[in-house]
């Protein structure tokens, strides 16, 4: 397994605002820094798939936040990930957003009915894409309903993530690992993929301990806070210092 540089330790999740918050709060600053930084001081998970986790949370979606990614991927980058890799954590970050419609989807078809109101059908509409993910056992039966409304869009969506996931550029176990990131993320809390995903990552030889860790980084997501309002708060706390001039 690889080796954690001291600096990976010692910073993890943080920016600047943790020395803000070693200066204003010595001992709050301290616990957070000890609980936040134990995914990057443990051994449980290598670095880079820590780096990689930990990218995938800030580039998601749900959270796009800047600053996190482009530290993690630095990180990740430094922990011996490859362009694709990490390339293929932001193509994963982006095709999550199918979630709008399984969530969607039957809420749509259930009020249709109570509404008296009925799809259009959609017959002989070809779906390869769907087709073969069927044929391979790899169909989600979550998404029915939105094939239902839309199979030409769903055949194109499925093009695209069948792509990513079929790809092999991240072993099962690890894929599934940055799946339980993305669903049980804060910013996202999705119960069906997180037990989907758990379950999917048991199968491919996770332990508890890893999927733990994962989630363990999720929580740690939450320092983001920190990283940007501390800042903002010592720059307001200047301006008030600074005397007006005529």
């Amino acid at each position: 397994m690889s080796t954690k540089t001291e600096s990976q330790a010692a910073r993890g999740p943080w920016e600047a605002a943790l020395d803000l918050l070693r200066s204003w709060d010595p001992a709050w600053a301290a616990t957070c820094e000890k609980m936040s930084t134990n995914p990057w001081r443990g051994s449980v998970l290598a670095p880079k798939m820590v780096e990689l986790v930990s990218l995938g949370l800030n580039a998601a979606c749900t959270n796009l936040n800047p600053e996190g990614t482009r530290r993690h991927i630095r990180g990740a980058l430094s922990a011996g990930a490859t362009r694709d890799e990490i390339l293929h954590v932001i193509k994963c970050a982006a095709v999550m957003s199918i979630h709008s419609c399984s969530l969607g989807a039957p809420i749509l078809l259930e009020e249709a009915r109570a509404a008296g109101k009925q799809a259009a059908a959609k017959s002989g509409v070809p779906t390869p894409a769907c087709d073969q993910m069927k044929s391979m056992g790899q169909w989600n039966t979550a998404w029915d309903p939105f094939f239902q409304l839309d199979p030409q869009w769903t055949d194109q969506f499925m093009a695209t993530g069948a792509g990513i996931y079929g790809s092999g550029i991240l072993p099962p176990k690890e894929m599934e690992l940055l799946s339980i990131a993305f669903d049980a993320s804060f910013t996202h809390m999705y119960s069906p993929g997180t037990r989907r995903h758990i379950q999917n990552a048991l199968k491919a030889g996770a332990s508890m301990e890893e999927v733990m860790e994962v989630l363990k980084l999720c929580v740690v997501q939450g320092v983001q806070a920190c990283n940007l309002a501390v800042p903002m708060l010592a720059e307001e706390l200047r301006l008030r210092e600074t005397p007006v001039r005529d």
